[in-house]
């Protein structure tokens, strides 16, 4: 099985599972493991590994429309570094600062490579209209909703093509880009208007994808409603080989690829009534931005009228 197959199987047996995060008795709870082979560049630091692995499980209390409380970790290596354990920590309590939580510890343990788990817990609040005790699900978009996302897309594309790059200077910035704020207050402002919501770990597209299966509708995707993150242009080739309307189409193309498809940003998509998009969008401090209208099942997944393909990151 894929990892899609496999978290379908045990979503048919776990009623819980198949959100962000699980939310028992107003009690929102995540985890996730990261490996240094398939998470962390050459180059990633640990204050920026401890920042990113909690900031993951952060963003899924995030994307239940949750108050985040607190984070543990679980912290595995070949030996244990004291410097690098300890940059790990501050990564961890400084993400959790950003967004009013507190990190409280967690595990060691020797492992053959680097690795590391994190739990968050968050609450939701049961007067939230639409999140209720349950939080803010994938499964309640409706035709006629406005499609909107949080951010700016294809920050962490851009910081892989600059960790590549191996200077200094591109593995600074680089970090940097991967060192993203958990959306805690804007998944709290849409809370109460949201009619579904999830984060995008696995990219636009993936999410569109799996809210449309969630909910059982379709989406309208406008492609160039999408914001994309500035450092993402710094990174697109710059189209040798062909004209330059061949490269300004290439590069259009590589920009929406980078910003759609790669996946692992961690902002909120969501849908919410056509209505409430101007108020919400003064309300979400990470910005709110209409790229779409959902639609009928029937319709499928389009951007611009052409299929979007099922195409993200995919956790390996």
């Amino acid at each position: 099985m894929n990892e899609r197959d496999a978290l379908r199987r045990l979503a048919s047996d776990l009623p819980r599972a198949g959100d962000d995060a699980a939310v028992v008795d107003g009690t929102v709870i995540t985890t996730d493991m990261l490996h240094d082979r398939t998470d962390f560049p050459p180059g990633t630091t640990r204050y920026t590994a401890g920042w990113r692995a909690v900031g993951a499980s952060l963003s899924d209390v995030a994307a239940m429309g949750g108050a985040a409380t607190a984070a543990v970790a679980v912290y595995a290596d070949e030996t244990f570094d004291p410097d690098e354990l300890d940059r790990f920590v501050a990564g961890a309590v400084d993400v959790c600062e950003a967004v009013g939580a507190e990190y409280v510890g967690g595990d060691l343990d020797e492992h053959v490579e680097f690795t590391t788990a994190t739990t968050a817990i968050g609450t939701v609040d049961e007067d939230d209209a639409s999140a209720g005790s349950g939080g803010v699900t994938r499964g309640g978009a409706e035709p006629g909703d406005a499609l909107c996302v949080t951010g700016e897309w294809g920050r962490s594309a851009a910081a892989l093509r600059l960790f590549e790059r191996g200077t200094d200077d591109a593995v600074e910035r680089a970090n940097d880009l991967f060192r993203f704020t958990p959306r805690v207050a804007d998944g709290r402002a849409l809370a109460g208007s949201a009619t579904a919501m999830m984060d995008s770990s696995d990219g636009l597209a993936r999410s569109l994808h799996q809210l449309a299966e969630s909910s059982g509708v379709g989406f309208a995707l406008e492609r160039d409603a999408v914001p994309v993150h500035p450092a993402v242009d710094d990174v697109i080739g710059d189209g040798e080989g062909g004209s330059v309307d061949d490269a300004d189409r290439d590069g259009d193309e590589e920009r929406f690829e980078l910003a759609a498809h790669f996946g692992e940003d961690f902002e909120l998509v969501c849908t919410v009534p056509d209505a409430d998009v101007d108020r919400l969008r003064e309300e979400c401090p990470a910005g709110l931005v209409r790229v779409g209208t959902v639609v009928e099942a029937d319709e499928g997944v389009a951007a611009d009228g052409d299929p979007l393909p099922d195409r993200g990151y995919t956790h390996g």
